[in-house]
């Protein structure tokens, strides 16, 4: 298979792992916005793929979404979700899986886990856990016009320390399977 097949396999795949993450949804607060394992998919997505290649798995599961397909939180779908609460987040899963991959970048054929590596993937995925939140707050705070504090106490402090275990997740995870897409979708095949 050539090297842009393995990849769209590889994106279309994350895709679905992204998706099948609307299952796992448990609202925190009153804000209404549910602890979900989708940001922690498109996030591994990411740092497995490189900013592209989890941009665009992240692309396809908001599509899917939008179209009407129940994999947003709890099975939920439709382009309404756009406009809800939680719209700014929908929005904010594309900067998180570009900023995180970016950052990650597209692993290599000949890359080590070295403590350095290792670093550079925490930051990628501390970076993509953080980017996420910055069009939801802006976006809650525009639909509900509430204070940029009770923003904060409803849509980010609860989901603190849930990211942070996702955070000490992601990482080995993505260090672990990082070398075996580096096998699949270096460009040298």
């Amino acid at each position: 298979m050539k090297n842009t097949s393995l990849r769209s396999v590889f994106i279309i795949l994350f895709a679905a792992i992204i998706c099948a993450g609307c299952f796992i949804a448990v609202p925190v607060g009153p804000g209404g916005i549910p602890i979900v394992l989708q940001n922690m998919f498109i996030v591994l997505a990411a740092l497995i793929l490189g900013g592209f290649g989890g941009f665009w798995a992240t692309f396809i599961f908001l599509a899917a979404g939008a179209l009407g397909l129940p994999v947003y939180s709890g099975g939920t779908g439709g382009i309404v979700h756009f406009a809800g609460p939680t719209g700014g987040f929908l929005v904010g899963y594309l900067f998180s899986a570009l900023a995180a991959g970016l950052i990650a970048r597209v692993p290599a054929p000949t890359e080590k886990c070295t403590k350095l590596t290792v670093v550079r993937l925490t930051a990628a995925a501390l970076a993509g856990y953080t980017v996420l939140f910055i069009p939801g707050v802006l976006w809650f705070m525009h639909l509900t016009g509430k204070s940029f504090a009770a923003t904060m106490a409803a849509c980010v402090i609860p989901f603190i320390p849930g990211d942070i275990i996702k955070l000490v997740i992601t990482v080995p995870v993505a260090v672990k399977l990082r070398s075996v897409a580096a096998r699949y979708l270096s460009a040298s095949k």
